[in-house]
């Protein structure tokens, strides 16, 4: 039977408060952590997304006893570290899972096999395994260190390991890999990356000493995490996805008449910059209700329908955002002028080339797109696209769910041909935008 498609369709105006998923990041790190640690984890508001399950069913494979108590509940027992698995770990699509996993395992004198799906397997692992390598790990795999992949671990050296590209996903592999490295570790940052790792590590109970010095115009931040460190177990509550929330609030800033509230979002400066950008292009986007939970600031998001305009994104803004690009490319599709968006070359090796599948998927809905080797820029006309298309995702959610964002407000209906991926980072997306009055059918 062929794979049925998504089709998105305009109607009338969005309303309603919803709650986003848990923050996905948050949701690996607590199932990694708890299981490194000693002792019970509880976790509240877990994100139960097919990326984080296959996070989960790796930490039962590495030794720890793992339980689902309820809806986004769930319980960790860990005994300190990792036991050497019997079998394959099938990490799926999780690139963030399978990268901070091998940092972690690379810590323990054992060997690991990893695999994933077809978009995993075609992603390069090199910029993991070099440091880890570094510091004593080896690895058998494919080229560029494409999974599958076996890696032995153990024995490792302390690092001092200045980051050649923006990516907290490196940053946490070296962290994890140095709670059990001689002389500990440090990672410099010449951008800073969000710190959801170093935040966690300390609510386990390690100590990460974290410095900013500045060597002539340029900050660079120093995370150093010293030997020895001890983890225990302890109380996560998960904060909204502020990558999540990013789709039905910026559905509610493009569907005339709308007005959409998402709850409890997480609010870490170093993953709000498209709320910063947003507001920037004119968009009627109020933040209320900020408090602390576990250690991270949350509030509620309301995006009410605004006229929008053209911008130019900051380039340094892009790691506090870059899961939010091919969005922002869908708001700045309705926009006034040009949104020229640089430095973003990150994209090209995420679940897909986000940037090719961006533009591929505007331009077959009739907005002109100029394609650049490190970014794109949307020309916007102020008025709704053409939409009509049937967007090829290539297996990528965040693709999926943007056009069918677009098919709401566009002219005409737009379908996406991979729908069933959304389920890795948004089970439910589709009930939620229902909930809140978008018309959503199979295509």
């Amino acid at each position: 039977m062929a794979a049925v498609g998504l089709k998105s369709a305009p109607g009338g105006a969005l309303r309603g408060i919803v709650r986003a998923p848990g923050d996905k990041s948050i949701s690996h790190r607590a199932m990694i952590l708890g299981a490194l640690a000693t002792g019970t984890t509880t976790v509240e508001g877990l994100l139960e997304g097919d990326d984080v399950l296959a996070t989960a069913r790796a930490m039962q494979a590495f030794g720890a006893r793992v339980e689902r108590e309820g809806v986004g509940r769930w319980r960790i027992e860990g005994h300190g570290g990792f036991s050497e698995p019997t079998d394959v770990i099938d990490c799926g699509n999780a690139g963030t899972g399978v990268r901070l996993i091998m940092g972690a395992a690379a810590g323990f004198a054992m060997c690991a096999t990893f695999t994933g799906d077809s978009s995993l397997r075609s992603r390069p692992m090199s910029r993991v395994l070099e440091p880890l390598a570094r510091m004593g790990a080896t690895w058998l795999g494919r080229d560029k260190g494409r999974l599958p992949l076996t890696l032995k671990g153990g024995g490792l050296r302390g690092l001092n390991y200045t980051l050649p590209m923006a990516s907290a996903q490196v940053k946490s592999a070296v962290l994890l890999a140095g709670l059990h490295a001689e002389g500990g570790v440090e990672v410099i940052e010449p951008e800073a990356t969000r710190d959801h790792t170093e935040r966690m590590l300390r609510a386990f109970g390690a100590e990460v000493i974290v410095e900013d010095r500045v060597v002539g115009d340029k900050t660079f931040r120093h995370i150093r995490l010293p030997e020895g460190q001890k983890l225990t177990g302890t109380r996560v509550a998960v904060p909204g996805d502020p990558s999540s929330a990013a789709f039905p609030l910026v559905a509610g800033l493009l569907v005339p008449g709308s007005e959409v509230t998402v709850e409890g979002v997480m609010l870490n400066e170093l993953r709000t910059g498209l709320f910063t950008t947003l507001q920037e292009m004119g968009a009627d986007l109020v933040i209320s209700n900020r408090r602390v939970s576990s250690g991270e600031e949350v509030g509620d998001v309301t995006a009410r329908h605004s006229k929008l305009k053209g911008v130019v994104v900051p380039p340094e803004r892009a790691p506090a955002m870059i899961d939010e690009y091919p969005i922002l490319a869908i708001a700045a599709a309705f926009a006034e002028g040009d949104t020229i968006m640089r430095g973003v070359g990150e994209m090209r090796v995420k679940e897909s080339d986000r940037i090719a599948l961006t533009a591929a998927g505007l331009e077959a809905c009739g907005v002109d797109v100029e394609e650049e080797p490190e970014g794109f820029i949307v020309h916007g006309t102020g008025q709704p696209p053409r939409g009509g298309a049937t967007v090829e995702t290539h297996g990528d959610h965040r693709i999926a769910m943007s056009h069918l964002i677009l098919g709401m407000a566009a002219l005409a209906p737009v379908a996406v041909d991979e729908p069933g991926m959304i389920a890795t980072s948004f089970p439910g997306f589709a009930e939620l935008m229902r909930g809140l009055g978008a018309t959503l059918a199979d295509a």
